[in-house]
């Protein structure tokens, strides 16, 4: 993220401005989790996340939900139900967002779900328990969760961690680029009219 600021013309930062927290986010941890080896992968996506300031709220959901569908099939038990939870928040203010029913989950999420039946039974079981407070899902529990799914998958039992990591910034990118406002377009310049009076031009001797 420090060479996106300065390829925006920011000064020198892993937060630079020119990019959404959360996506900035995602890019250092999955940078600090790749190998060395790995790593050189994830310099050509560094001018696309360039720009990307979107502010609608389905953003930092569905970027977590992004993240949390890579992590959760393939991550440690402890992580799987740390993740369902979030997994299980985030999209309860998506459908909040969307006015569907708050016990709908996106098709997608569904099926990551489904694939960890005993942490998606707990966490459904937790997440319905009334709590004092709602926790601030934007600033602690989508970064906190980003950050585990990408550091479960740096440690997961798998051949590709590197790849999957790579697959899992790109459809970040991808995500949070779907969610910004179209450009608006630039009003055609007014045609040219004559005068209806033609200049006269004097001289003087």
């Amino acid at each position: 993220m420090e060479f996106a600021s300065y390829l925006a013309g920011e000064p020198w930062s892993d937060h630079p401005s020119c990019t959404h927290p959360l996506l900035a986010g995602v890019a250092r941890d999955v940078n600090d989790c790749t190998t060395d080896a790995g790593r050189s992968r994830l310099a050509p996506l560094i001018p696309s996340v360039i720009g990307l300031t979107p502010d609608d709220p389905h953003v930092v959901p569905r970027v977590t939900a992004r993240c949390i569908q890579h992590a959760l099939p393939v991550v440690s038990q402890e992580r799987q139900y740390i993740l369902a939870v979030a997994l299980l928040v985030g999209e309860k203010q998506l459908a909040a967002l969307d006015g569907r029913p708050l016990d709908d989950v996106e098709p997608d999420s569904l099926a990551v779900l489904e694939s960890v039946p005993s942490a998606t039974k707990w966490a459904r079981s937790f997440t319905a328990r009334a709590r004092r407070a709602t926790p601030d899902f934007a600033r602690r529990t989508a970064p906190r969760a980003v950050s585990c799914a990408v550091e479960g998958i740096s440690q997961a039992c798998v051949t590709d961690p590197d790849d999957r990591l790579y697959k899992l910034l790109v459809d970040a990118i991808a995500e949070t680029t779907a969610w910004m406002p179209a450009p608006v377009p630039e009003a055609a310049p007014e045609p040219a009219t004559e005068s209806a009076t033609p200049e006269v031009v004097r001289f003087t001797v």
